[in-house]
Order: C-alpha cells, then sequence, then structure tokens
C-alpha cells in the first residue's frame, strides 16, 4: 500500500480541466465525422442540429438526411437567449399551464416553455456555434454572485395578456446580462445579438378569447412568485426556414401510396405552412418531415397539432448559483431536454422531489381515483364521438361481402361483428346507418372501463339515432357496468349535419322498441326535444349549430335537478357543435369547423363542467386519458406469400 502511494506521490497533478457542461463539444466529435468521409459542412450541421450530443446523433440525423435537398443548403441556424425559471417556480408555472390548457384551450403563450426573452431570435454560423456556447458560459460565470436573486415578479392583465413583469430597476441588471452577453458573442463568435429592449417578462397567457380572462386571472393569481428559483441562462435554436410554419406531431406510420406523399413515423414532426396548401386535397396537407427533411403530401388524420418549441434544439443551460449546469447541451426540445419532465412538469433536479410528489406525478389518474368525484364540478357534460364504423373499415359495399341473396349475414373478417340486429326495412338500409366494427365496440368498452376506474358515474346518457351511436353508448355502459341501469335515451336531434346524408332522404333509423327488442338498454318512454320529423335534408350550417345548441341545453335543463353528469355519444361534428355555444362563444365559420371535425378520432372524448349556476360552461380536462391506436391494414395470405 506505502508502495502505491509513493508511485501516486510522483505523479505530477494536472491542471483541473474546467468542464463545460452547456458547451456544445463538437471538436473531437467533428473530427470522428470527417474521419468517416462526411463533408466537414454536412458534419457541422449535423452535430448542431442535434444539440452536439455525440457522434451516433449526429451520424443518424445525417443517414436520415440524406435526400434532404436543403443538406447542403448554406442557410444557418436561428438562435435565442432565454432566461427559464426552474425549481418551485418551475412547478407552479408548469401547472398553470396545464390548467389554463385545459380548461380554457390553448392559447399563443402554450407554444414555448415559461421564459423571459433576453434577446432577439439571431444567426449564428454551424462553425461558430462552439464559440457561441463558450461566450454564454463565460459570461454565465462572471455574473455569479452578481446575478439578481429572486427576481421580483409583478402580476399584469389585460384583455388578451397575462404576464409576470420584472421589476423595472432588476429589469436593467437582466439587460446589462444580455448586452455583456452580445459583446462577448460578437467577439468570440462574430454574430450580432440585439438584446431585448421591451419590458421583461414571464407570458402566461394571451391572444385568448375575452371570455377566458376571468378563468385565466383566477388561475394566475394562484401562481407563488416569491418560491424559491434558480433561473437558467438557455440557448436554444430552430431552423429559420420553418420559423412561420405551424408544428404538427405524428400519431401513425404511413406508407406513401403515391409518388407526391411522405412516409410519416409516428414521433416525427411535420412543418405546415398555409401558403403551401394549393395543391393539397381535401383531408391532405403538405409538409416537410423534421426527421428526414422531405416534403410532400399527407393524410391530415395522421397528424396533431404540437408546440413550436417541441423542436428546438438546446444548445446550452447554465445555472447562476452553481457552478455546475443541471442541464448538459442536449438536442431537441422533444427528446433529451424533456427527459425530466413528468406529466408535463419539468423536474429540473429530481433530488428536490420526495418520493411521495413523484408517485403523484408518474401515476395521476391511480391517484386521483380516490378523490375524483369530489374533483367533479356539480354538473358535467360529456360529449363522446361513436367507435370504428363498418363502413370506413371495409369500403360502402361492406353489405355485398356480407348479405347473401336471401338477406342473410354472413361474417368475413373478425373485426365484423359475430351477428347484426334485424331491420324492418331489410339490409339495405344498413347502406346509411351502418354498425361498428368489433374494434369500435372494444373502443367503447375501453371508455367506459375507464369511466369507472375513475370512480366516475353517469347519471344520463343521450345518443344519436345513429346505430353505430347506439351501439358506442350501449358498450361504454357495459365497460363502466351500468349497462341495464342507465337506460339510452335517443335523441333525434343530435344527429349529425344532414347536409353529409348521401342521397335524397335521412336514414332509415331503427326505432327505440327494436333496438330494445334487440337488447341495447334504450329508454323507449323518452319523447325526443328534436324528433325525426323536424330534421330536414340538406340543411344550413347556421340550421345545424342552432340544432345542436338548443338540444344540448334542452338536455342539460331536463337533467338539472335530477342528476350531475350527462353523457352525450353522438358523432365527431358534435364535440364542437354541443360544447362551444355552452362556453359562450360565437360559431365558428363552416370552414374552420370542419377543419376541427376532421382531427377529432373515433371515441373522441371532451368534457365541460358548469361554472357555479351561471349557466356558461368551460371545458376542462376529462377524468379519462385519450385514446390512441394504429391503422391495421387488411392482410391477404394468398395474394402476399404465395407469389411466383
Amino acid at each position: 500500500m506505502a508502495a502505491k502511494d509513493e508511485l501516486y506521490a510522483k505523479v505530477t497533478p494536472r491542471r483541473q480541466r474546467q468542464s463545460r457542461p452547456g458547451t456544445v463539444k463538437h471538436g473531437s466529435s467533428l473530427d470522428v465525422l470527417l474521419s468517416m468521409g462526411f463533408p466537414k459542412t454536412r458534419a457541422l450541421k449535423a452535430l448542431v442540429s442535434t444539440g452536439g450530443r455525440n457522434v451516433q446523433a449526429a451520424c443518424d440525423w445525417l443517414f436520415s438526411h440524406v435526400d434532404d435537398p436543403f443538406l447542403d443548403d448554406p442557410l444557418p441556424r436561428e438562435y435565442v437567449l432565454y432566461l427559464r425559471p426552474s425549481g418551485p417556480l418551475l412547478h407552479q408555472l408548469s401547472h398553470f399551464w396545464q390548467q389554463s390548457r385545459a380548461m380554457c384551450g390553448k392559447n399563443k403563450a402554450h407554444n414555448i416553455f415559461p421564459h423571459i426573452t433576453l434577446c432577439q431570435f439571431f444567426m449564428c454560423a454551424d462553425a461558430k456555434v462552439e464559440a457561441l456556447c463558450e461566450s454564454l458560459q463565460t459570461v454565465v460565470g462572471q455574473w455569479r454572485g452578481r446575478f439578481p436573486s429572486p427576481l421580483p415578479l409583478e402580476l399584469y392583465t389585460s384583455s388578451n395578456f397575462i404576464g409576470l413583469f420584472v421589476e423595472e430597476k432588476v429589469a436593467e441588471v437582466l439587460k446589462s446580462f444580455a448586452a455583456d452577453f452580445s459583446a462577448e458573442a460578437a467577439a468570440k463568435a462574430d454574430v450580432h445579438v440585439e438584446p431585448h429592449k421591451k419590458q421583461l417578462h414571464v407570458t402566461l397567457a394571451y391572444h385568448f378569447p375575452t371570455n377566458h380572462l376571468s378563468s385565466l386571472e383566477k388561475l394566475a393569481r394562484g401562481v407563488d412568485v416569491s418560491l424559491g428559483c434558480d433561473w437558467l441562462a438557455v440557448l436554444f435554436s430552430r431552423d429559420i426556414r420553418f420559423a412561420n410554419h405551424e408544428t404538427l406531431r405524428v400519431m401513425y406510420p404511413y406508407a406513401p401510396q403515391n409518388e407526391d406523399e411522405l412516409e410519416l413515423a409516428p414521433n416525427d414532426f411535420i412543418f405546415m405552412s398555409s401558403m403551401e396548401q394549393g395543391s393539397a386535397s381535401e383531408g391532405w396537407v403538405y409538409g416537410t418531415s423534421m426527421s428526414t427533411g422531405l416534403s410532400g403530401l399527407l393524410p391530415e388524420n395522421y397528424v396533431s397539432r404540437a408546440d413550436e418549441c417541441d423542436t428546438w434544439v438546446l444548445h446550452a443551460s447554465h445555472s447562476f448559483l452553481n457552478c455546475t449546469s443541471p442541464t448538459n447541451s442536449g438536442g431537441a426540445m422533444g427528446g433529451s431536454f424533456l427527459d425530466g419532465q413528468l406529466d408535463g412538469r419539468l423536474l429540473d433536479d429530481p433530488g428536490l422531489v420526495d418520493p411521495a410528489s413523484l408517485n403523484v406525478i408518474c401515476h395521476p389518474m391511480q391517484m386521483l381515483r380516490t378523490n375524483s368525484q369530489s374533483l367533479l364540478p356539480k354538473r358535467a357534460l360529456f360529449v363522446c364521438r361513436h367507435g370504428e364504423r363498418m363502413d370506413v373499415v371495409f369500403g360502402k359495399h361492406w353489405i355485398t361481402q356480407c348479405f347473401d341473396a336471401k338477406g342473410r349475414y354472413m361474417r368475413t373478417n373478425l373485426n365484423m361483428p359475430c351477428s347484426l340486429p334485424a331491420r324492418s326495412g331489410g339490409y339495405r338500409e344498413y347502406d346509411k346507418d351502418c354498425p361498428i366494427t368489433v374494434f369500435g365496440a372494444t373502443q367503447a368498452r375501453l371508455v367506459g372501463e375507464a369511466l369507472f376506474d375513475s370512480h366516475t358515474v353517469i347519471d344520463f346518457v343521450y345518443c344519436s339515432p345513429s346505430l353505430r351511436c347506439v351501439q358506442t353508448a350501449h358498450n361504454i355502459l357495459r365497460g363502466l357496468q351500468q349497462d341495464g341501469k342507465t337506460k339510452i335515451r335517443v335523441e333525434p336531434g343530435l344527429f349529425e349535419w344532414t347536409k353529409w346524408v348521401s342521397g335524397t332522404s335521412l336514414p332509415a333509423w331503427i326505432p327505440p322498441t327494436e333496438l330494445a327488442a334487440a337488447n341495447f338498454s334504450v329508454d323507449t318512454t323518452y319523447r325526443p326535444h328534436i324528433p325525426i320529423s323536424k330534421l330536414t335534408m340538406s340543411e344550413s350550417y347556421d340550421t345545424y349549430i342552432s340544432r345542436s345548441f338548443q338540444v344540448t341545453r334542452e338536455i342539460l335543463t331536463e337533467c338539472k335537478s335530477l342528476g350531475n353528469t350527462v353523457l352525450i355519444v353522438a358523432h365527431a361534428s358534435s364535440l364542437e357543435a354541443c360544447t362551444r355555444q355552452m362556453q359562450g362563444l360565437s360559431p365558428q365559420n363552416s370552414k374552420d369547423f370542419v377543419q376541427v371535425v376532421r382531427k377529432i378520432p373515433y371515441l373522441g372524448f371532451c368534457a365541460c363542467e358548469e361554472m357555479g349556476e351561471t349557466g356558461v360552461w368551460q371545458l376542462v380536462d376529462p377524468p379519462i386519458l385519450p385514446l390512441t391506436h394504429g391503422p391495421n391494414h387488411s392482410f391477404n395470405w394468398r395474394e402476399t406469400l404465395l407469389q411466383d
């Protein structure tokens, strides 16, 4: 042992190497990529586009972008410097983000995480990014001990803006820090950074409907700005080509059927510009993949709206209190930056959170079940779309596959129901009033089971007269273990916009008495608010919206003193048409309405609660998780496997 100590004593102490956790350290990574044969411009672009994480990430980026027409484009990325809160204050702000989005829908503030803007967006050449990150690290080091803490924040509200403003004298100090960074970046990275000249603030909400102001303001007043916070200086970048595009997230895989279509992979992001949609037909959009750089047409219902910052790349994050930054250079926002995000809460230091609170964060639905009934409003309205329909899965000629000349039903696929209810007018009535598939019934039962697990009790169920809606409601009640106990009230006023019905007549729906005879839990004594005789073919959009609003309002009035929770099972359009005016909002124009409806999947589910006794309702988080699944195309083993 003494010999070993003597040996180590002879080793000359090395100069302590300063760690650079916030720096894009791609010196050696660049050498590796160059030795692999990649051109320097491409290697630099790959390292910068992945946040300088490692060689593997850069290689993956290069291989996936091999056909990117802009791979060799010299246009640099755009960068921005923010102050981002961490610790208890961030938890409060993240909670505000979640609650405001659930109660009032998305507004412009939700596009970016909570932050204070310190400079305008600026460009930096790929070869200078490492120097840019070193500039930020140097300036943060100079300001440790001088950075004001805590930052005094004051709530400010106007008709379309809510924010927390930094006290003016302290704001000037922060602007001095931004000016120092600007000078250092100009000297080391040869970039022009313009410090933010306006009042410094954290935006909580803006560009929201005025009727949401009171709810948002009440939530904002619940944010305790005196809580501890370690403000982090963070450097992000974005692809300047897509700065004004809408960001979409891919939900399902899609294999192109034509040359002008784009291949989709789940969790990829698509950049879409409204200016490029001229060539897209209805139900399709034109966009560019973030993962490949390729552009093309894609089915609109395979994507959902994402936040702008989901595609940003993190390059540096430095604490003013600690010498070791909590976040290393990290890559895309949707990737490593959110590794510490559980249930939407950003946890900068897992050590700050006790195990009990982690249980709540990781298992929100389970932990809330015991108290979920007390969390439900006095009056709740759930609106749900029907399950997967036969004619969409098997085509409009599915009837010819399943019925023989004598009208006898034959199952030809496992996803077809084993039997169908008889129709007094013959099986051809299924042309306009199709059933749901086996999987559609499973979807509905899953929703019912989730409601049961959340201890939600449904007092009344109303549904459209369409068979697919009756079957969906029936299976939801089965999952809820309320079948036979709660009767379904078939309400013709809940039928979809009759303009969408083909032909010259409405469907011949199965009467409630026949549905009950077919073992559906239907209330045969119910008298509709809008009988079938009042529905007309090709009604105007205004008529449909008025009808939906009227019948929803009358249903809620009818149930007011008899129960708390009403479930409406109808069509995709019902989620918008039955809830928008109940919130005190004006109807959208028909074009925007159609765009919303296209994005509502089978068993799409929304929840509303009444605000006191005002008669005004607001959208809130449903008591259940969303239901997502991928497509499963038809398989013919003969055609696929028995090929010459």
